[in-house]
């Protein structure tokens, strides 16, 4: 039994293969598509929803490529190739930097446990020990891309046979199925290298085609250009000219239906917005339906475009129906509206008239003792007359505007007095504060006014 174990470390240290090179490279992917065809992922590739986003090279150096950031329909892809060989160019490239480092790593510790086990004199330690030895190497392979699984299944069937003799020799009959399985070895495919640039030519021209997005496709054929550009004499000079004409050529017609769009939408906003201003709902909704028409006649290529004019304009449409709805509200209110304007006209008319004696209370500029004592005659119990008149509901926040302002003008021409009359700065200060928030206030109360008077206008 000693001799078993002590050569299973034996094997287990001699098992290697000399170790590759570490490429510098980034791993490369491929998505196949459901035609045969690939694009290259430089790196690792992810699957968002009902996209895939990549990046792929276009140009420069091999070992410092440019990259475009692309996405493409996931249902484009097949799947099922394209996880194959992703799982091979991960194996690949585990296999180039690390591998072997932790298969040996991993190695010598199993060998060292085994040779502990080989001089243990306790059975069941040992047992325990081999059995678990045993299931660390089974699932080493399943987490390290399936790397050297035809080794580790040699040694672990001959663990298998260790440990049952193990059992045997402790005394143990029952069969632990956990310890017999073993992961399957991978399907490894061959890995390819970075495209060449006529290869990358039409990697990104593909892109193009599948791509949903219309500034992703327009910078995709200008990849195509420069990349055409950069190739030089390495692609024919008649085949470089025929893909430069393609790439223009369609980059032109994008141009051209972006035009389009464009004018479409300006068209249409433009008269769906003059329409609601004017409140008028059934030219908006005319303009609403023009859109899967126009579209339709511009051939559906711009799907987005479409998307985004047709919240715009019903955007516009539920302004054209507010605006309808508080030109109605006014419709209804404008003959009280026009009575309350009437009875406090004459009120209004003679704040608005102070302003100047109001502003040069407020700049501590006068006005004389003799102007105060008229502007105290005509204000008074001014605020009580109009405290006294009855109001419609959406009037009130006005008409109390109104009272306010009557009250800070008088309280701004006795404070004045009562400065004049003892000389102190501080009462002057007061008065200016009052004569300010009443200037404040009747500018407030005229917009209000106005606003109750004028139809109701879109802002």
């Amino acid at each position: 039994m000693q001799l078993l174990f002590v050569s299973l470390a034996t094997l287990l240290l001699a098992v290697h293969a000399s170790v590759a090179s570490a490429a510098d490279d980034v791993t490369l992917f491929r998505l196949f598509l459901r035609d045969g065809q690939s694009v290259v992922s430089y790196g690792e590739f992810a699957r968002l929803e009902d996209q895939v986003v990549f990046s792929m090279p276009v140009g420069g150096p091999d070992d410092a490529p440019r990259l475009h950031v692309e996405s493409l329909p996931a249902s484009a892809i097949d799947w099922s190739r394209t996880e194959r060989y992703a799982a091979s160019a991960r194996y690949q490239r585990y296999a180039d930097t690390r591998g072997e480092e932790d298969f040996q790593r991993v190695s010598g510790d199993i060998a060292r446990v085994l040779n502990e086990i080989a001089l243990s004199s306790n059975k069941r330690a040992a047992l325990t020990l081999a059995e678990q030895a045993r299931r660390t190497l089974a699932d080493w392979p399943a987490a390290h891309y399936g790397y050297r699984e035809r080794d580790v299944r040699e040694v672990v069937s001959l663990l298998d046979e260790a440990i049952s003799d193990l059992r045997a020799s402790a005394g143990l009959t029952e069969f632990s199925v956990a310890l017999v399985a073993t992961p399957a070895a991978p399907e490894i495919e061959p890995v390819m290298g970075l495209p060449t640039v006529r290869e990358q030519v039409d990697h990104v021209m593909l892109a193009a085609r599948l791509t949903g997005q219309v500034s992703d496709r327009v910078a995709l054929l200008q990849e195509a250009l420069a990349l055409l550009k950069e190739a030089g004499p390495s692609i024919p000079s008649a085949e470089s000219q025929l893909l430069r004409r393609v790439a223009e050529t369609q980059i032109e017609a994008e141009t051209a239906v972006d035009t389009r769009y464009a004018s479409l939408a300006r068209r249409l906003l433009t008269l769906a917005s003059k329409a609601a201003g004017r409140a008028r709902i059934t030219d908006v909704e005319r303009m609403m339906n023009q859109v899967p028409k126009e579209d339709a006649r511009l051939g559906g290529r711009r799907p987005g475009v479409v998307q985004a004019l047709s919240a715009s304009l019903q955007v516009e449409l539920e302004n054209a129906r507010r605006l309808r709805l508080l030109r109605d509200q006014w419709t209804v209110r404008r003959a009280s509206s026009r009575a309350y304007q009437k009875a406090i006209g004459a009120d209004l008319s003679e704040i608005v008239k102070m302003r100047q004696d109001l502003e040069a209370i407020r700049r501590l500029e006068g006005p004389a003792p003799s102007a105060l004592l008229r502007l105290r005659s005509r204000l008074a119990g001014g605020a009580d007359r109009l405290g006294r008149l009855t109001v419609p509901e959406h009037l009130r926040a006005t008409h109390e505007l109104l009272v306010g302002t009557w009250r800070f003008a008088a309280t701004a021409v006795d404070t004045r007095y009562d400065a004049a009359s003892s000389g102190d700065v501080a009462t002057a200060w007061q008065a200016s504060s009052s004569a300010a928030g009443a200037l404040l206030m009747v500018t407030r109360v005229q917009q209000d006014i106005r606003a109750l008077l004028d139809p109701p206008r879109l802002p």
